[in-house]
């Protein structure tokens, strides 16, 4: 496995950083990671899952969304839909290097970006979520009610999501409200692998739940058992990218 940085350029004017993670021997297919909310490429989730599906030989590009980690762009002036057209653009971009993506994996609300994405790629044919939500708004149920309110009366707000501070706008807040995420994925055409644990705490299962039922066939899901929501654990991400890299197989 070799990484290398690999950036490009995001439709709405910023440039994005990221790795791509390359087999040593031949590559089955390429893939793009997106990164749960504000968790970055460098992520031990994201980190570790296109570190595994690189040693099963599918090739990973994971970057950051604009505004974190390396990333050019603001990451108040960002939208669920910014981060879906960014992923777009990740597609283009590998594409224009040689490398067409077979395969989207998805983190939590980055799981739910490229069930959205999904059909912007003509290359993609397949697209794994990993702790995805069903409903793209269950990210504001991590917010302060209180920083909910001054989003709302003063248009932004600093709101602290794990260990840092970040100023998220009302625009973030009403794109959420514009996208039916089972709507979209009835209409996916992709073969879909739905992993989700039983006991997650942040993204219940019931998530998983309404994904699946939404879709059509071919899709799968597959339990993570006892793995919290971050993936921490580097056996339970090992787990996650030998499970896809199998079922992508197919």
């Amino acid at each position: 496995m070799v990484s290398r940085i690999f950036e490009f350029d995001s439709p709405h004017g910023y440039r994005l950083s990221g790795v791509l993670e390359t087999p040593v021997a031949s590559v089955r297919g390429w893939a793009i990671f997106a990164h749960c909310f504000t968790c970055g490429k460098d992520s031990l989730a994201a980190a570790r899952i296109a570190r595994g599906l690189a040693r099963a030989g599918v090739g990973v590009l994971r970057f950051d969304f604009a505004g974190v980690g390396a990333s050019g762009g603001d990451f108040a002036a960002s939208t669920f839909a910014a981060d879906a057209e960014d992923l777009v653009a990740a597609g283009r971009a590998m594409a224009a290097a040689g490398m067409q993506p077979d395969l989207l994996v998805g983190h939590s609300l980055g799981g739910s970006a490229v069930l959205l994405a999904a059909e912007a790629i003509p290359t993609v044919r397949a697209v794994a979520t990993l702790a995805a939500p069903a409903d793209v708004a269950h990210v504001l149920r991590h917010f302060d009610p209180d920083c909910l309110a001054r989003i709302k009366s003063d248009g932004e707000a600093e709101v602290r999501l794990g260990e840092r501070d970040f100023v998220v706008r009302q625009s973030f807040v009403d794109d959420l409200a514009r996208h039916d995420l089972i709507e979209t994925v009835g209409r996916l055409h992709r073969a879909l692998l739905i992993l989700h644990a039983p006991t997650d705490a942040t993204v219940g299962i019931e998530n998983a739940t309404r994904l699946f039922l939404a879709a059509k066939h071919p899709k799968s899901f597959i339990s993570l058992d006892s793995a919290d929501h971050l993936l921490a654990r580097p056996a339970d991400a090992e787990f996650a990218a030998a499970t896809i890299a199998a079922w992508a197989s197919r």
